[in-house]
């Protein structure tokens, strides 16, 4: 049994390895976002990816696609963009007899892999349409409900700069990214690396590593790593560490934030905990994996009050300065 278990530990660890090496063939720099999308992707979650224009956000993900061979749809929010136009919609056919009947026309959205292009661009109204397939996996028009093929993982982008016009998503639909991702402007180093790449006469491609089923078994593989119950503790009060008005809460949390994390936030420590464990070789969670994508995870899940805004305090300050202060468990 000790050695099936470490031929699953090795073999998931060298795929995910192997990922990450062939969307570095396509992808300068950026270590941090491709290895937080990859770990969304085999934890079952959703992922925001913030940055500004041109660093690169819509290249990560189809070079993600294009190495899992995943099906993989792109939707470029705007205004004018209806949710029909997002989950599909019944269509009016005829027949050859002149007979004529209703079918549903899919949307983008039944594909593995979905870019949401910008997606404070458009409505609240058609950004809800994304709720119930994040959640469920599912899509309801009228009275039927049809079911989304796995793996489903979005990855929707926004612009943090240009925010006139734009509706900032709601807390609830926030919660439903498994981890928000921020896109750094690249190094001088990598900028070099990034011209060499794109203005010479062809451009570097991704080439296949792995398949459907290797991915839906590779999540399996993750979900079945056990934590200890004092590590899980230390992720629940971690995650207490940022709602005010408890035994837990932190001082800035008392001074700065509104809301904390909901439990969707340690249910997203805890799996992307054991997916990071997995990648070190191991087959127990630690805190130091606990830690790892803390942030991630907890950025969009605290709302700042009045105070923090004014004073323009960054979530990442509050969520550092309480991973730095909250004990890990006692041996």
């Amino acid at each position: 049994m000790t050695i099936e278990i470490d031929n699953q530990v090795s073999l998931f660890c060298d795929e995910f390895k192997k990922v990450r090496a062939e969307i570095g063939k396509v992808i300068v720099g950026n270590e941090e976002v491709i290895d937080g999308t990859l770990v969304s992707l085999l934890a079952k979650g959703h992922v925001l990816l913030e940055g500004i224009p041109g660093v690169g956000k819509t290249k990560i993900v189809s070079t993600v696609a294009d190495v899992l061979q995943l099906k993989f749809s792109r939707i470029q929010f705007t205004p004018d963009l209806m949710p029909g136009d997002v989950v599909g919609s019944d269509v009016m056919h005829e027949t050859d007899m002149g007979e004529k009947y209703l079918a549903f026309q899919k949307g983008p959205i039944f594909t593995n892999i979905l870019l949401a292009d910008e997606i404070n661009r458009a409505t609240p109204k058609t950004q809800s349409a994304l709720l119930e397939a994040m959640q469920e996996r599912s899509v309801t028009v009228g009275v039927t409900t049809h079911k989304l093929d796995p793996p489903f993982f979005v990855l929707a982008t926004q612009n943090p700069v240009e925010m006139e016009g734009t509706y900032p998503l709601p807390e609830a639909q926030l919660d439903r990214f498994f981890y928000k991702l921020r896109i750094k402007y690249p190094e001088s180093k990598h900028m070099h690396e990034i011209m060499n790449r794109t203005t010479a006469a062809s451009e570097p491609d991704a080439t296949t590593v792995l398949n459907r089923d290797q991915i839906l078994e590779m999540r399996e593989t993750a979900r079945n790593v056990p934590i200890a119950p004092s590590i899980q503790d230390y992720a629940i009060r971690l995650t207490l560490a940022t709602n005010p008005n408890n035994e837990f809460t932190h001082p800035l949390t008392a001074q700065y934030v509104r809301f904390g994390s909901s439990p969707r936030g340690t249910q997203a420590l805890v799996v992307g905990a054991k997916v990071n464990a997995l990648v070190s070789g191991r087959v127990h969670v630690s805190c130091e994996d606990i830690r790892s994508y803390f942030l991630p995870a907890f950025r969009h899940r605290v709302l700042l009050n009045f105070e923090g805004e004014a004073d323009r305090i960054d979530p990442d300050e509050i969520l550092t300065k309480i991973m730095n202060d909250v004990p890990e468990p006692e041996e």
